[in-house]
């Protein structure tokens, strides 16, 4: 970093100043000091990042919530430490991970929010239409919500009014937080459900994988006579966005009656390219996650500070790390729905477009929520910018429905066919 050419530190307000003006006073340091970073201006830098760190707090309110969860990314930014920093923090977290506190996590936010609730719904709406009447089912599970969706497609299954299929899960393991040990309590629980159920049901496991391209055929032991489905719940991102198009191509080669594919509405992948471009994206969408926590949770919740911690390690991944493309199974490089479409139409898939039945029932799901949800078309985002690839906003229009908050898409959920 160079210093400020003028030998004088740069005009920064005193905290007390900045905390009192009465507007949004965390976006506005953060941003400067996102700018500061990219021109390089070493003195800015140590002002605004020691202002930061005098104002923040992630006990606070949202502004010091806020400033608290970029304050590492930008130190780790700015002093070239973001991996080494992340790799501690994971640890850390890995450590404190059980199966019990890792799943009434996932319940408690699915109770109070939609926002992983949705795509289940979703995608199980689109399985069970691209897999009726077929008497043997092979779904394939990409995703890192402990089969917490699976339950409700086990009861729709067994009220069929054809002969009860027979259900075959296989789950794909590739995030290390996933030992081994969670599956087999996982993979116990659903055998139970299913027996409850009548289904008939086999449950495996596909592990030691360190990234999705691994993948094969064999591995995941599907057979000529099923009727596969692949299901990616938030497990694409992880993927390296170099990789992303290959790993689709891959798909194609299961042979699949449906693909569903479920992300967060963002596009961080211009890290490398523009870091301030990337910076304002990362703040746009986190900011609308931490006041969607602080209105779903009560204010000493626990559940909402480990979210929030979740929360601050993905920021840290995407702002502190310089390698978003990397194929390390752990990327946090999201993109947006006319993004992902492009990619799954390039690489040989057309929309599975969502029946009535279905988009009725993620109307009633949001029905069970606080008010502030509601489900989005794609026509309607047909038109956002972020369009990376400079074509015109009809060639690149996406597919699938949008979660919004607050007017705000925040999750895009989708269904292909190839």
């Amino acid at each position: 970093m160079q210093s400020n050419p003028s030998g004088s530190p740069p005009a920064v307000e005193e905290p007390s100043a900045a905390a009192s003006d009465g507007g949004k006073w965390a976006e506005r340091l953060l941003r400067e000091c996102a700018g500061a970073i990219s021109e390089k201006d070493s003195a800015k830098i140590h002002q605004l990042l020691w202002m930061l760190n005098e104002l923040a707090s992630p006990y606070g309110d949202c502004d010091q919530k806020l400033a608290a969860h970029f304050l590492q990314a930008l130190f780790c930014k700015a002093t070239e430490t973001g991996p080494k920093c992340y790799k501690t923090l994971l640890s850390v977290s890995e450590k404190s991970h059980s199966f019990d506190s890792a799943r009434k996590l996932i319940l408690k936010f699915q109770e109070v929010s939609p926002w992983t609730t949705f795509g289940h719904v979703a995608s199980n709406g689109a399985i069970l239409e691209a897999l009726d009447g077929e008497t043997k089912l092979h779904i394939i599970d990409i995703s890192n919500t402990f089969c917490t969706q699976w339950p409700t497609l086990l009861e729709a299954l067994a009220t069929r009014n054809d002969e009860t299929p027979h259900l075959k899960l296989t789950v794909v393991v590739t995030a290390a937080t996933v030992v081994k040990s969670f599956m087999k309590e996982i993979a116990q629980r659903m055998e139970k459900f299913a027996r409850l159920m009548g289904v008939p049901f086999e449950f495996n496991v596909v592990s030691g994988l360190t990234h999705l391209g691994e993948i094969t055929k064999d591995a995941l032991n599907v057979r000529d006579d099923e009727s596969v489905a692949i299901n990616c719940i938030g497990a694409l991102r992880r993927v390296g966005v170099d990789e992303r198009s290959a790993i689709l191509r891959t798909f194609l080669t299961l042979r699949p009656k449906v693909v569903t594919v479920v992300e967060e509405h963002a596009d961080f992948t211009h890290t490398r390219h523009d870091f301030v471009k990337c910076f304002e994206e990362c703040l746009r969408f986190y900011t609308l996650y931490l006041e969607m926590l602080a209105e779903s949770f009560p204010a000493t919740s626990n559940e909402r500070l480990m979210l929030e911690r979740e929360c601050s390690r993905s920021i840290l991944r995407v702002l502190g790390c310089d390698d978003p493309s990397s194929n390390d199974g752990d990327s946090e490089s999201r993109e947006r729905g006319t993004q992902w479409s492009e990619k799954l139409r390039d690489a040989g898939f057309s929309p599975f477009t969502l029946n009535d039945d279905a988009v009725d029932d993620v109307k009633a799901l949001l029905k069970r929520y606080k008010s502030g949800w509601a489900l989005q078309p794609p026509q309607q985002q047909a038109g956002e910018d972020n369009n990376t690839t400079g074509t015109s906003s009809s060639s690149t229009s996406s597919s699938g429905i949008y979660l919004t908050w607050k007017d705000e898409p925040v999750v895009w959920a989708s269904a292909w066919k190839p």
